[in-house]
């Protein structure tokens, strides 16, 4: 059985292929949760494997993307332009997170509109020089939050697709 059938056929593949769908930036569990359920998950599944895909890139972003800005610019001076771009997004989110802080960073992470989500709450952590040790809780139930509202919409969108349908 070969990789691509196998997470598409059985429920262990499509639980990592959610996992994973949910691990890219921008589209995060906003996309992981539906694609999840079209995939024929659960939702309770797809709820997981969406938050914990959502959730695994938040500490190493937070840890270590000053210092691969640092190396991207000493390698790649080319890139200056994107990096420049992402200190910016990353201090812009910020201003919006540290008047709340920890609240402001799981209200932030937690309301999945466009430009909000785990990587860039992580970012605007990470320049903030938030702690690790806590600005993860306010991540991971930013995440949880945003999973359950993904979840009612993702309900909501495929009762409302098949009524439509019928």
């Amino acid at each position: 059985m070969d990789l691509l059938n196998w997470l598409e056929t059985t429920m262990g593949g499509e639980f990592i292929f959610t996992l994973l769908v949910s691990m890219i930036p921008i589209i995060e569990l906003r996309v992981g949760i539906p694609f999840g359920v079209g995939l024929g998950l659960p939702y309770p599944v797809a709820f997981t494997a969406a938050v914990i895909g959502n959730i695994l890139p938040a500490p190493f972003i937070i840890i270590y993307i000053r210092r691969i800005f640092q190396w991207l610019r000493a390698h790649f001076p080319r890139l200056d332009g994107m990096v420049d771009a992402l200190e910016r997004k990353a201090h812009l989110k910020g201003n919006k997170v540290s008047r709340y802080k920890y609240l402001g960073l799981l209200l932030f992470v937690g309301i999945p509109l466009p430009g909000t989500g785990a990587w860039t709450g992580a970012l605007a952590a990470a320049f903030l020089d938030m702690p690790l040790r806590k600005a993860m809780p306010s991540i991971v139930l930013g995440v949880i939050l945003a999973g359950c509202i993904m979840t009612g919409l993702t309900h909501l969108g495929f009762d409302l697709f098949a009524t439509v349908m019928a």
